[in-house]
């Protein structure tokens, strides 16, 4: 199998981290574009999709924001987000059982443990993971305490690996405000933290 992928620095490194088999080919997208078996567009949801001739193979795309009704019938929506390709667990979604299967087929072949989720903005983790950074945003707005200290809590309290504001560091503060927007434009309750705006200004 033969995988071409659009992918930043950070991105391939993580990509890489999942040790990749040896019968796999990786193929890494500057310029141009190779022909393959399957896609992996990583800079999905940060420059637009680099694979819209592409119609007929399968395409993941780290589009955390954008659901499947909104993409291509081949693309399959991956939580990519930086830090999420590490974890043991990769969340997928596809708009159709065709390449639900093909996703299957293909994650397996790579060795990934993977779970195809509900089609909704950001899956499961990434909603949840920016709620919290979004919470914690209030509580500084509200000088409950200061970034160091909420991160420290966080880390002690509940056993995450990062607090919010290093996750939001990690992911890319832009990257939470839009799944946020997205969010509260389907229920007010998404409310984004003042701060947590007056940061990206």
């Amino acid at each position: 199998m033969h995988i071409v992928v659009k992918a930043d620095q950070q991105q391939k490194q993580e990509f890489l981290s999942r040790s990749i088999p040896s019968a796999i080919q990786i193929s890494w997208m500057e310029n141009d574009l190779i022909d393959a078996d399957v896609y992996f567009d990583l800079q999905f949801e940060e420059i637009g999709s680099s694979f819209n001739q592409i119609d007929q193979k399968p395409v993941f795309v780290n589009a955390v924001v954008a659901t499947c009704k909104e993409l291509p019938v081949n693309y399959i929506r991956i939580n990519a987000w930086n830090g999420f390709l590490m974890r043991p667990l990769i969340e997928v979604a596809a708009g159709n059982d065709f390449y639900k299967e093909e996703g299957s087929k293909i994650l397996t072949a790579l060795g990934w443990d993977f779970q195809f989720v509900v089609d909704e903005p950001g899956m499961i983790a990434a909603r949840i993971i920016s709620m919290i950074i979004n919470e914690a945003y209030f509580a500084l707005g509200e000088k409950v305490s200061s970034k160091e200290e909420i991160d420290i809590a966080m880390k002690l309290g509940t056993n995450y690996p990062y607090g919010p504001f290093e996750w939001s560091e990690k992911i890319g503060l832009q990257m939470i405000y839009d799944l946020l927007k997205r969010l509260h434009e389907q229920d007010e309750h998404y409310s984004i933290a003042p701060m947590l705006i007056n940061e990206l200004n």
